[in-house]
């Protein structure tokens, strides 16, 4: 019953958190400067054409009314049309979701896979010059921005070695149907290390700090003195009591991770999300820019989320209520 009233608990949170996330997204957007009607018409337009406009696009009902429209339409599927090119927003961004989901989600993969033996490595070592070394590269990876990241990528493997292309994007699937597998690795591979040489930088001092706390905890010294190697004892006891430090900021970097795909993006010319709510604010679409913002905030609530759940089956003391 604990664990059942602490995910209610966690479930309710979310959904009033998704709401008034919705209603500050709403409101800031149309909060905006300037009138989507007179940005699609010009500013010589006939003031007749804008008011059939602004009432063809729905931007004459009260507020109230569009943010009810809009919100019901998350509900049902129908995510309204673009101002600009009247199609369907759910048929604009679809694709787009796949070029951001492909590149967070495979640097979020690999960014624990590199920052778990450098962090280890970094404190079991931390008066050797291997364990400095570590420490120095996640220092390096934390002073170097993602889109710097990117571009000194783009001049040493595209424009020095020619081995990888600079941007672009390649569809997995064509529309034929053909699976093109090696040219749409090729160009995710300087965008997934951009943001993944950032992001392990990032988890590695936490995993460092954790295992830190580890080497002087009683346990591990028993451990030691039964004869376990120090690997084998950090393996033992160490992962999992390092394990919510690392849940944590893993769920942190998740959503620095979204902004940085932005940038990222707009670095490879990526067809992704960040270009789409780009290109959307440049053209006053209103319906496209609230949609997109709504899909990384509501992203953001559901790894929130899913992080405090994870909470739960690796920390029993939070099912009753314990402290973290």
């Amino acid at each position: 019953m604990a664990l059942v009233r602490a995910v209610g608990g966690r479930l309710v949170v979310f959904g009033v958190s998704l709401l008034l996330a919705s209603l500050l997204i709403f409101v800031l957007t149309h909060a905006l400067p300037g009138d989507p009607a007179i940005k699609i018409l010009g500013t010589g337009a006939d003031p007749t054409a804008i008011a059939e406009l602004r009432h063809r696009l729905g931007l004459d009902r009260p507020a109230s009314v569009q943010y009810l429209d809009w919100l019901g339409g998350f509900v049902t599927g129908d995510l309204g049309r673009s101002y600009t090119t009247n199609e369907p927003v759910a048929v604009l961004i679809a694709p787009r979701i796949g070029v951001t989901g492909w590149l967070c989600g495979i640097s979020i993969l690999l960014a624990p896979l590199v920052a778990l033996p450098q962090g280890m490595l970094a404190a079991v070592k931390r008066r050797n010059w291997s364990g400095f070394a570590a420490s120095a590269l996640s220092q390096l990876g934390l002073a170097v921005p993602a889109f710097y990241a990117g571009i000194l990528l783009v001049v040493v493997f595209a424009v020095k070695l020619h081995w990888l292309p600079a941007n672009g994007y390649v569809e997995l699937r064509d529309a034929t149907g053909w699976w093109d597998w090696p040219g749409w690795a090729q160009h995710l591979v300087l965008p997934v290390l951009s943001l993944v040489l950032v992001q392990a930088s990032v988890l590695t001092r936490y995993v460092r700090s954790a295992f830190l706390e580890v080497v002087h905890e009683d346990y591990f010294r028993t451990a030691r003195s039964i004869g376990w190697t120090q690997w084998r004892a950090l393996w033992r006891h160490g992962l999992r009591n390092v394990a919510i430090s690392v849940v944590t900021v893993l769920g942190l970097q998740l959503s620095t991770m979204l902004v940085g795909a932005i940038v990222v993006e707009q670095v490879f010319r990526l067809p992704g999300l960040g270009t789409a709510l780009l290109q959307a604010v440049s053209n006053g679409d209103l319906q496209v820019v609230q949609t997109i913002v709504m899909l990384l905030v509501g992203f953001v609530l559901v790894v929130n989320l899913l992080t405090d759940l994870v909470y739960l089956v690796i920390d029993p003391r939070l099912r009753s209520g314990g402290r973290r």
